[in-house]
């Protein structure tokens, strides 16, 4: 299993993208700016989009990215998530006044995408890949992910605030190699962290002393224009030492 990093930021601006991960060629974490890089034969080959949340800046290329590829692929490309996101999707995306409902298009015999519900823990398998939702807690349903190449793991915790649950699923995997979390804001806006239920750098090491296993971590959500204070408050901190910030097209192997 391959990972690639196509978008990483809190927002947009210059060289940032918002958040999108490639799991090898046909699987989306999440479908922010960063899938406008993909060429469109690249966009073609996805078959599965894995979204955390509803939020704009986790699904803002899915709406085009299906219609970029519409008359490119034979069967509908799957979207998961927890009902209240795929609710989202369907009430204010693909409602016909802001993009066109693909899941009826080009018939409902045979759609451009397909929704399918997930639930906390429970496993999707992907041939020998596996991809199980975490708990997150944010200001709307949200989970994280555990990929699971079944030599080594990844967890991207997706846009969270402190979430014992979390951990708790964290701390049983036993062959965890990567741990990709949040820290949106610095310290001088934890209020603000808090009230939008993101991490700051001292949330993020009260939710690190949780974890009871090494890891190489990478911090990813870092807000546009602030990201060297945020990860130097990171670094002045951390008891860490394979700590570090998250980085458009990086790759991870698992």
């Amino acid at each position: 299993m391959q990972v690639k990093v196509l978008g990483c930021s809190g927002g947009i601006g210059g060289n940032l993208r918002t958040t999108s991960l490639l799991v090898d060629d046909d699987i989306l974490i999440d479908a922010g700016t960063g899938v406008g890089d993909l060429s469109i034969e690249q966009m073609a080959r996805i078959d599965h989009v894995f979204l955390t949340h509803s939020h704009l800046d986790h699904i803002a290329c899915l709406p085009l990215m299906l219609d970029t590829v519409a008359g490119l692929r034979q069967a509908p490309v799957t979207i998961y998530g927890l009902p209240d996101t795929l609710h989202a999707l369907k009430t204010h995306i693909f409602n016909w006044t802001i993009w066109p409902d693909f899941s009826a298009l080009p018939s409902e015999a045979k759609p451009l995408m397909c929704y399918a519900e997930i639930e906390m823990g429970e496993t999707i398998a992907l041939g020998q890949r596996s991809i199980t939702p975490l708990a997150a807690h944010h200001t709307v349903p949200a989970v994280g992910y555990w990929l699971d190449s079944g030599v080594h793991s990844m967890v991207f915790t997706g846009d969270t605030t402190t979430c014992d649950a979390l951990w708790e699923q964290v701390n049983r995997i036993e062959n965890l190699k990567y741990l990709l979390i949040e820290t949106a804001f610095g310290n001088d806006e934890k209020a603000l962290a808090e009230a939008s239920r993101h991490l700051c750098p001292s949330l993020l090491f009260e939710e690190l002393s949780k974890l009871q296993r090494s890891a190489h971590i990478y911090i990813t959500h870092l807000k546009p224009g602030e990201g060297g204070e945020i990860m130097y408050q990171v670094e002045q901190s951390s008891k860490h030492a394979a700590l570090r910030g998250l980085q458009n097209m990086q790759l991870f192997k698992l």
